[in-house]
């Protein structure tokens, strides 16, 4: 439908940009490892971003029309089976994301109207202030499952909104950090000792070999989500040059600032002094470095006290803002591409009629809310479950981490079959021969599979067997439901496993 046919590469870029890079991921990543974790996201951009990006560009442009994205890319790669198992843990990973971060979406809002995280104070009717946290949650999912089923065009202005104010946000980020650099004579707070400093992390969780290897985890995590746009190449304007062009552009972009952020916040933050209280959270500490940020600036230009806790009280509340922002934009594209993927990529006889079924806008609302009421009872039930606030974001997390991380183990898995199939256009070819493709395929299937076992093995070792059986949850669950749903619904309606990109 030529209406659809409206995202251009400044659009996308943006898209990208809100989906992938998470102004979060550089304070995650500083708070875990300091200047070493620089090493492992260039090292997860080389061996895991770039590749990926590049596979997905082929998948994207040479399939520009498949409804189902990544579906699609791997049902012609491999069979209509392997794709629904693959894009059903894809979807799940989103379903963990979404439960994750509607939770997390009430720190930047705290932030904004209180200047700092008042959320672990927000018990109120009997609740603790993580099962009231929890409902907020709920409520905040009713808000995007409504609005997003009223068509695309509402999802590309909020995705946009959210890379614009996510890149404003790094913008100041950055002003105020080469302010404190210049003023500080060019010292920084968190002192380098050398070359180790950007090897050995300051956090003593993360000094084990192992705790090291599965931080590769975190890293891959900032950089996921570039496959969730293959969803939208039927609704970009000529996708086979547009789709390839924005990726690449998206890729050098996030691992140039992702690098430079990381060190920026060592420029201006000591972390001994800063983070290692108990008091900070993998969910609080965008909003904790931004206040410090602002301090810090003000006495390096010899403010007042007062005028720089006001400074570092903006940042918050302006981080708190940004953030929201990027969130919202995530939400409102994670919310209904995934889905779009499994239920309008797959064999319609798989599903009832009703998943199936297109509203007025052309979206699949009826799913959309099926999802909701699945993503409201984990929420409920994460909730309720008795953990404390920063065990909670820690469980989280690392559901959020190995559920995004399992589904590209597919994407790749599938591209050297994909470069054997014959009888379709490829306009963007990166890998020009099949050895090339699949040499590379399996070094990143390596480099995603030992950083999914070092994350689910760190917290056994230590004793932790809950944040160990959230770890593994999602993708070993979803994956054996996927595939128990699919054999069954298969043989009932008589689908058969065919390698073919499903036509309506």
């Amino acid at each position: 439908m030529s209406n659809k046919k409206q995202i251009g590469l400044a659009s996308l870029v943006l898209m990208v940009f809100t989906t992938v890079f998470g102004f979060a991921n550089g304070p995650v990543a500083y708070y875990q490892m300091g200047y070493a974790s620089i090493f492992w996201y260039i090292i997860a951009a080389i061996f895991f971003f770039l590749p990926a990006a590049l596979m997905i560009a082929e998948y994207g442009s040479a399939m520009p029309n498949a409804e189902g994205g990544i579906f699609s890319w791997l049902e012609f790669s491999v069979s209509e089976r392997f794709a629904f198992i693959g894009t059903f843990i894809w979807l799940a990973n989103w379903l963990i994301w979404m439960v994750s971060t509607s939770s997390k979406i009430w720190i930047p809002m705290s932030s904004l109207i209180f200047g700092s995280d008042k959320t672990t104070t927000w018990a109120f009717f009997g609740l603790t202030s993580t099962q009231f946290v929890g409902i907020l949650a709920i409520l905040w999912m009713v808000v995007c499952t409504f609005t997003a089923s009223h068509g695309v065009d509402k999802i590309q202005k909020v995705g946009s909104l959210g890379g614009t104010m996510v890149s404003i946000m790094s913008v100041i980020f950055v002003v105020v950090a080469i302010v404190i650099w210049i003023a500080q004579k060019g010292m920084t707070l968190q002192p380098i000792h050398g070359i180790r400093s950007f090897f050995v992390s300051p956090n003593p969780n993360f000094q084990s070999p192992i705790a090291l290897l599965s931080f590769v985890v975190y890293a891959i995590f900032a950089y996921g989500g570039i496959e969730s746009v293959g969803t939208l190449t039927d609704s970009m304007k000529d996708p086979a040059k547009t789709f390839p062009k924005g990726m690449v552009i998206s890729m050098i972009v996030i691992t140039i600032l992702y690098s430079l952020m990381i060190f920026f916040w060592g420029v201006c933050t000591n972390w001994q002094q800063v983070l290692s209280g108990k008091n900070v959270t993998l969910g609080n500490i965008t909003y904790v470095l931004m206040n410090n940020a602002g301090v810090v600036m003000g006495d390096a230009l010899g403010l007042s006290h007062g005028a720089s806790l006001a400074i570092g009280s903006f940042l918050t509340r302006f981080a708190g803002l940004g953030m929201f922002c990027a969130y919202v934009g995530s939400f409102f594209v994670m919310v209904y591409s995934p889905l779009k993927a499994l239920v309008l990529g797959s064999d319609k006889r798989l599903w009832p009629a009703k998943m199936t079924k297109l509203n007025k806008y052309g979206m699949p609302s009826f799913a959309m809310w099926v999802q909701f009421w699945f993503i409201a009872i984990l929420i409920f039930a994460i909730s309720f479950g008795g953990a404390g606030a920063q065990k909670f974001y820690q469980i989280l997390t690392n559901m959020a981490n190995v559920a995004s991380s399992a589904p590209y183990l597919f994407i790749v898995g599938a591209f050297p079959f994909f470069k054997k199939r014959t009888g379709i256009k490829r306009p963007f070819v990166f890998f020009k021969t099949q050895a090339s493709a699949t040499a590379v395929s399996i070094f990143v299937f390596c480099v995603v599979a030992f950083g999914i076992i070092f994350t689910c093995l760190n917290p056994i070792l230590e004793g932790d067997y809950q944040t160990a059986f959230w770890t593994i949850f999602g993708p070993v669950f979803f994956g054996l439901v996927a595939f128990i749903f699919y054999n069954h619904e298969a043989k009932k309606h008589h689908v058969e496993n065919t390698n073919t990109i499903n036509k309506d």
